[in-house]
């Protein structure tokens, strides 16, 4: 993964970007921290949508599935061709793609 997608520092001996769950586990919630919560509204509680906790779970992660996804395969084709086909720029694939869908329309 390049550098500037990480999202957390890397872990350390000296414990830089881990967490003491230690630590945590042992904090007892005082009565001035409750002060920081927001009020709950009779309007919030009218978005609420009732669940079992399970519908993320289940939801999955990642892009939706796509009915008709694109497939690898393996295409020997001339080098010239190629060569105009990346000539055109970035998207060449796309584009050569599209002329295929074209050609073998039924």
């Amino acid at each position: 993964m390049s550098e500037s997608k990480r999202n957390t520092p890397p872990f350390s001996a000296k414990g830089i970007g881990q967490t003491d769950l230690a630590r945590m586990d042992a904090h007892v919630i005082q009565p001035e921290e409750y002060a920081e919560l927001p009020e709950i509204t009779d309007e919030m509680i009218a978005r609420g949508v009732p669940g079992n906790g399970l519908d993320l779970a289940r939801r999955g992660r990642g892009r939706p599935r796509i009915e008709n996804p694109k497939r690898q395969v393996t295409l020997r084709v001339d080098g010239d061709v190629i060569e105009a086909m990346r000539a055109t720029g970035p998207g060449w694939q796309a584009r050569a793609n599209e002329a295929l869908r074209e050609r073998f329309k039924a």
